[in-house]
């Protein structure tokens, strides 16, 4: 198996997340599809395709990692450095351990940026 091509996440808010994964996170938007019930955002970057799914008229609940589903997703990245400067440039709160920075999305969804030689 060659790896992982496409995720999915569910957010409440299409057009408030696609700007924060573009501008914080470095995403290209490829394509944005409404379909009945369903608005999403096809987002490509770190060799994956992310899709933001909005879920029109669903129930709004926080996210939480300890629920069955999605605990957090973590993107390779060359070095942190970078990225601490680039999260405090635009106000990103995060917390950075020995070789990873967590940070998480406007609906919190935790995301880590890792970096190992």
């Amino acid at each position: 198996m060659p790896g992982v091509r496409q995720v999915a996440l569910t957010v409440t808010d299409v057009d408030r997340s696609v700007p924060w994964y573009e501008r914080v996170l470095g995403f290209a938007t490829a394509v944005h599809e409404d379909q009945p019930g369903l608005r999403k955002a096809f987002l490509d970057g770190f060799g994956i395709t992310l899709t933001l799914v909005q879920h029109l008229g669903a129930e709004r609940a926080s996210f939480d990692e300890s629920r069955p589903g999605l605990d957090h997703l973590t993107f390779h990245v060359d070095e942190l450095v970078s990225w601490e400067s680039r999260l405090a440039e635009f106000g990103v709160p995060f917390t950075v351990e020995t070789d990873e920075i967590a940070v998480r999305d406007p609906d919190g969804i935790l995301l880590a940026l890792r970096s190992t030689p």
